[in-house]
């Protein structure tokens, strides 16, 4: 058997075993969430005003019949963040008998945009509706419709409690009880106000980290609540008696009383803004308040969860998955129309010495240096450049607020690589016997064409297997916050708007990696490695900095920005592994251009699907 043949025996063993564990990964997943069958997960959609919709995921035990009817809480992610990012919430709710209600937050996900601006203070991101459509429905008859309550992280936090104070209200007005039972706040506190406070009708538990991000725009500038204001008012509302008000929260001490709707309950946890919701204690602090607000009482204590395990079997899915494209693309060569893009691999370059060596290096910190003094500047550019999305108004024109900073960072640094990479070679490179045949760069339009269509290719292989498995198993691949979710066809035209431009970038990383960091006799999990760390290390920086003057200082570094460092999260991830694409693809063409036109679909697809999107309706 000759080298050719080995390589595809590989490729078809490497294709079969990756979807093989995506395939059980994504059954242990959904087996989990659905609780091993003793509770029905579904999508819904709901029609609301102005023509919007909401779309969630619908968990309902089993057990829970119109004879026996349970609790309903609905669950509101935050800001850039989708249904189910916040899966951990519903499925431990849903163990416990509890029915749960999982929306896509307006403008994110599989939900409309909003006429409002404001969506999360003035529609609760959906919230309100869902919660007037269960309280009036017939259909949902084995909800308790005296027991309907709300939960959200973040802005979803700041949803959950304007919906008290917009139930609470009506509940004035009408003169009978809030249709919101109880609320729960994690990670907000900004709207824990008298304003807003004094005519909730609903029970309410806090949740905030003690070393939230955003604390600095909180009274104290910390996050510390045993003394914070806003702690102390929520408690104090439920007080009614001015000789039981407090000056210190004891923290998770149960105020006021559940039958009168005046319970108070403050938790404090000790992490970062992001992870809040993944801790084991957040989330007992979650099922501890419904069960004492709802009166339950189950077999299953509140640090017995099983959703960490999900998340792990999500993380396995999106690596495997990613992985079968490698094979895929290597089995999709051999087909008579692509094979003529497989091309000798280019000579690589001698590994550097002296003034060489210092020179690579000298690149390589001042590429970092750069990547991460631009991102920032470039957060705040897009918000001049594209004002409709950055005021959250419905448009077609660049209408996702998040990506479009890190598009024009991925210009700017994609322009700055190609300078880089110009400068090196006729300053040095083109002394030295460099040559550009050894850049792998020379191609034609025909080649050009079969490569797009052979990365379009990838990209359908890729999604297929998600909806497939999403549509038997309705779970999709996702670690925390970071997720590759399926997506609604109108995203396919803002694939083709936002390509080309992130492409820019793409395509100097491939140049970069492939035609000046693929040196002889270095082995290439070495280059990878360090092609991963020259790629995303300028990104890293903005984390370490934003981190570090928070340890020391008590604030982010960042302060009006901070929720484009938290974007890096989930960003950071996908700029490391990048290159491995491009190195693997490059191997297989000899040319440079496979890998970026293949990640840019494929990567900036997982980018657009999980931001805010204000497109119109």
């Amino acid at each position: 058997m000759n080298l050719a043949e080995n390589q595809i025996k590989s490729s078809k063993r490497l294709l079969l075993l990756s979807l093989l564990v995506v395939c059980f990964a994504s059954l242990i997943a959904s087996m989990i969430q659905t609780s091993w069958g003793r509770v029905h997960v579904q999508d819904i959609k709901i029609p609301t005003h102005n023509g919007q919709w909401v779309v969630a995921d619908l968990y309902k035990p089993r057990s829970v019949t119109a004879e026996k009817p349970a609790p309903l809480v609905v669950v509101i992610p935050g800001f850039q963040r989708s249904k189910e990012a916040l899966a951990n919430v519903a499925i431990e709710l849903s163990r416990r008998g509890i029915v749960a209600i999982l929306i896509d937050p307006y403008a994110q996900g599989f939900s409309s945009a909003s006429m409002s601006r404001r969506a999360a203070t003035t529609e609760g991101y959906g919230m309100f509706a869902v919660v007037d459509y269960a309280a009036g429905t017939p259909n949902l008859n084995y909800i308790d419709k005296s027991r309907i309550a709300a939960t959200g992280h973040s802005a979803g936090g700041n949803a959950a409690i304007r919906g008290a104070n917009y139930f609470g209200r009506e509940a004035i007005e009408t003169g009978q009880a809030s249709k919101l039972h109880s609320v729960f706040v994690s990670g907000y506190v900004l709207t824990l106000r008298d304003d807003v406070l004094n005519d909730v009708r609903s029970n309410v538990g806090v949740s905030y980290a003690f070393y939230d991000e955003g604390a600095y725009r909180n009274e104290l500038k910390n996050g510390d609540m045993r003394t914070a204001p806003e702690a102390l008012r929520a408690v104090n509302s439920g007080l009614a008696d001015a000789d039981d008000q407090i000056n210190e929260v004891e923290l998770g001490r149960y105020y006021g009383s559940k039958d009168d709707r005046t319970l108070r309950v403050v938790h404090n946890e000790r992490i970062l803004h992001p992870f809040q919701p993944y801790i084991i204690e957040a989330t007992a602090n979650q099922i501890e308040f419904f069960e004492e607000v709802f009166d339950l009482e189950t077999d299953i204590t509140s640090d017995d969860q099983v959703w960490y395990w999900k998340e792990l079997l999500g993380l396995i899915s999106l690596i495997a998955a990613l992985v079968a494209v490698i094979p895929m693309g290597r089995l999709l060569l051999e087909i008579p129309y692509f094979k003529p893009l497989v091309h000798a691999l280019p000579p690589a370059l001698s590994k550097p010495k002296g003034k060489g060596k210092l020179l690579f290096w000298g690149m390589f910190v001042v590429g970092a240096l750069i990547a991460c003094f631009t991102y920032i500047p470039m957060a705040e550019l897009s918000q001049k450049l594209f004002v409709a999305a950055s005021t959250r108004q419905q448009t077609w024109f660049f209408p996702q607020r998040m990506n479009n900073a890190v598009m024009l960072w991925a210009v700017l640094n994609g322009s700055v690589g190609y300078l880089m990479f110009w400068l090196s070679y006729r300053f040095f490179g083109k002394k030295n016997g460099v040559t550009p045949a050894m850049w792998g760069t020379a191609t034609s339009r025909i080649e050009l064409w079969r490569t797009f269509l052979l990365s379009l290719a990838l990209f359908v292989f890729y999604f297929l297997v998600l909806f497939v498995v999403y549509y038997f198993l309705h779970v999709d691949y996702r670690f925390l916050f970071m997720g590759v979710r399926t997506f609604q066809p109108p995203l396919l035209i803002l694939l083709a708007m936002y390509v080309p431009f992130f492409f820019i970038f793409l395509l100097s990383n491939s140049l970069r990696i492939n035609a000046a960091m693929r040196f002889e006799g270095e082995p290439e999990w070495k280059s990878m490695l360090v092609g991963g760390f020259a790629n995303s290390l300028g990104l890293m920086l903005i984390v370490f900095v934003q981190y570090l003057t928070f340890a020391v200082t008590g604030m982010v570094y960042w302060t009006d920005g901070w929720l484009y460092v938290n974007l890096l999260f989930a960003v950071v991830p996908m700029m490391f592994v990048l290159p491995y694409f491009n190195r693997y693809f490059f191997r297989m063409t000899g040319r440079i251009y496979l890998g970026p036109m293949t990640t840019g679909l494929i990567f900036i697809m997982i980018l657009i699907s999980n931001t805010v999107i204000y497109i119109p309706l």
